[in-house]
C-alpha cells in the first residue's frame, strides 16, 4: 500500500476487527455465543490472510502484508482463548473445520445436551403415615370398647358367680353382642346386669336372668326344637341359637317383631325363625318342643303351651300372683307323661305381663 493510499485510508485492519460482544444469559448460551464469536474471528483472520496474499500477487511489497498479519494476530488471540477454554471443560474439543461449518442452533444444542441432568426431586408427602394413623376413629374405638373380650368377660364372671355352670350357656353369653340389641344411648350399659327398655313398654331381660332361664330349660340336654314366647329385641333368641339346633320365636307387637329382624340380620344366624303372632297359642304346627322359654309373666302357664311340650321337655316361665303380678316367681315345668307335668317354683323375678292377641 503506498503512502498516499495510507493517508486516504488511515484505519488499519485491527480497527475493522471488533471484539465480539459477550452475551448475557444462561451458562450454556454464553458458551455457545463464545464459540460462535471464536468462529467468526478465525474466519476474519483467514480472510485477512487471503487478502494479504492477493496484494503480494498484485505487486505490493512484502513488508505491508507482514505488518497486516502482525496487526491481525493480537485481535485473533484474545477472542479465541477465552471462548474455547470454558467449552473444553464440558465438551470434547471440536475441530476447526467442524466448528466453522456448524450452524448457530447446533452450536447451542451441543453444550446443552452435555449438561448433567438435574436430580429428580421426590414429591413431599402431605403427611407421614404415623400422623395419618394417629387420628382417632371415634366410631371404631367405641365399638371396640363395647365389644372387647374384657368387657364381656367381666359379665361372664358375674354369671359364674351367680351359679351359671353350663359351659354352653356361658359360651353363648360371651359371644352374642348384647349392645347390638339395645338403643345406642344405652349401649354403654349393655353388659351390666340390668334390664333395659326397648320401647312399647317392653324390656330386654337382665343377662343373669337370660342365662338362668336357658340353663334351666337345657338341663344339660341336647336341644333340638326350642320355642320362645316374647321375642322382644331378639337377644334371648340369639343366645338360644348357640345352644339349640332350631329356635322358633313369637312376638305379638309388630314393631318389636320388625326390630328383632333388623337386629338379628347382621349376625346372620341361620337357625332362628321369627313369627308374628299370639304367643299364648304357640306354634302347634312345629310342636313338640324340647324346651319352651316364656319371657313374659302370666297368672298361669297357658295350657296350649303345656300341650306343645315334648315328654321329657322343660318349660321355664315367670308366673305372677293374683295381687297384680307384684310378686313373680320363676317357674320350671317338666312334662313327665302324656298328661302329667311337674312344677317347681324357684327364683323371684320381674317381667312384663303376658298378653293375648297381636298389636
Amino acid at each position: 500500500m503506498t503512502n498516499e493510499r495510507a493517508k486516504r485510508f488511515p484505519l488499519g485492519l485491527e480497527d475493522l476487527v471488533r471484539e465480539p460482544r459477550r452475551p448475557e444469559g444462561r451458562p450454556g448460551e454464553v458458551r455457545a455465543a463464545n464459540l460462535a464469536a471464536a468462529t467468526e474471528a478465525r474466519a476474519a483472520g483467514a480472510r485477512a490472510k487471503t487478502s494479504a496474499r492477493g496484494e503480494i500477487a498484485g505487486g505490493r511489497t512484502a513488508s505491508q502484508p507482514a505488518k497486516a498479519a502482525a496487526l491481525v494476530k493480537p485481535a485473533v488471540k484474545p477472542a479465541v482463548k477465552p471462548a474455547l477454554k470454558p467449552a473444553v471443560k464440558t465438551a470434547a474439543k471440536p475441530s476447526a473445520s467442524v466448528v466453522t461449518k456448524q450452524s448457530a442452533s447446533a452450536t447451542v444444542a451441543k453444550p446443552l445436551a452435555n449438561r448433567p441432568a438435574p436430580k429428580p426431586v421426590a414429591p413431599r408427602p402431605s403427611a407421614k403415615p404415623a400422623e395419618r394413623s394417629a387420628a382417632p376413629n371415634v366410631a371404631l374405638n367405641g365399638a371396640l370398647a363395647l365389644t372387647s373380650e374384657r368387657v364381656r368377660e367381666r359379665m361372664v364372671e358375674r354369671l359364674r358367680a351367680n351359679g351359671i355352670t353350663d359351659q354352653r350357656v356361658v359360651h353363648a353369653m360371651s359371644v352374642v353382642p348384647r349392645h347390638m340389641f339395645v338403643d345406642p344411648g344405652l349401649a354403654p350399659q349393655a353388659y351390666e346386669d340390668a334390664a333395659l327398655p326397648i320401647g312399647h313398654h317392653q324390656t330386654i331381660s337382665k343377662p343373669s336372668v337370660v342365662a338362668r332361664m336357658i340353663e334351666l330349660a337345657a338341663a344339660g340336654r341336647t336341644l333340638t326344637n326350642v320355642l320362645e314366647i316374647g321375642t322382644g329385641c331378639g337377644y334371648q333368641a340369639a343366645v338360644l341359637s348357640q345352644v339349640a339346633r332350631d329356635v322358633y320365636s313369637i312376638e305379638r307387637i309388630k314393631p318389636l317383631y320388625e326390630r328383632a329382624k333388623t337386629n338379628l340380620r347382621p349376625l346372620r344366624i341361620p337357625n332362628i325363625r321369627l313369627h308374628y303372632g299370639d304367643g299364648r297359642i304357640g306354634l302347634p304346627a312345629v310342636a313338640p318342643f324340647d324346651a319352651i322359654v316364656i319371657a313374659a309373666a302370666g297368672l298361669d302357664v297357658p295350657q296350649a303351651l303345656l300341650e306343645q311340650l315334648a315328654i321329657g321337655g322343660r318349660l321355664v316361665a315367670p308366673v305372677g300372683t293374683q295381687d297384680g303380678q307384684t310378686q313373680q316367681v320363676l317357674t320350671l315345668v317338666e312334662r313327665t307323661g302324656p298328661a302329667q307335668w311337674r312344677e317347681s317354683r324357684l327364683d323371684r323375678v320381674f317381667f312384663v305381663p303376658l298378653k293375648s292377641g297381636v298389636i
